[in-house]
């Protein structure tokens, strides 16, 4: 190996591949750390109706799988969103009424239908107990 008369250093390379010059271009690592004020403030615009997930995330620089991510630690309780006045606002399946009304003895029950399960509630169910069901219903979906 010889030295490089140039730049005056030892070279572990032949000479025949040098490249004479190296450029180094600065700017983001592209692995950034968020605070969790900026991510809740993320996942709450997701949650917002009408949002699209895939245009916040182009927005704000993250990935689709990041604001999932956030919005599950924030829904479990995990992390707490930024500011106290915000609430996510539950999003609503339109109710259809089949029938003229009630005639049997199930006239207390309410029917859900969650995908291809039927979930049937009577008139003294717990609501805790029931928004456990729900969600257990769609993780298992």
């Amino acid at each position: 190996m010889g030295r490089d008369v140039k730049m005056d250093v030892q070279l572990d390379a032949s000479q025949v591949g040098y490249i004479g010059r190296l450029d180094v271009v600065a700017g983001p690592t592209g692995r950034r750390t968020r605070t969790d004020a900026e991510k809740g403030r993320i996942a709450a615009e997701s949650l917002s109706p009408g949002a699209v997930v895939a245009d916040i995330a182009r927005r704000h620089g993250v990935t689709r799988w990041q604001i999932y991510d956030w919005r599950r630690h924030f829904r479990s309780g995990r992390a707490q969103f930024p500011s106290e006045d915000f609430t996510p606002t539950p999003a609503f399946v339109p109710l259809a009424v089949e029938g003229g009304g009630p005639t049997d003895s199930n006239a207390d029950m309410i029917e859900v239908a969650i995908g291809d399960v039927v979930i049937r509630i009577g008139p003294d169910v717990n609501e805790t107990l029931l928004a456990r069901i729900f969600r257990a219903v769609r993780a298992a979906s």
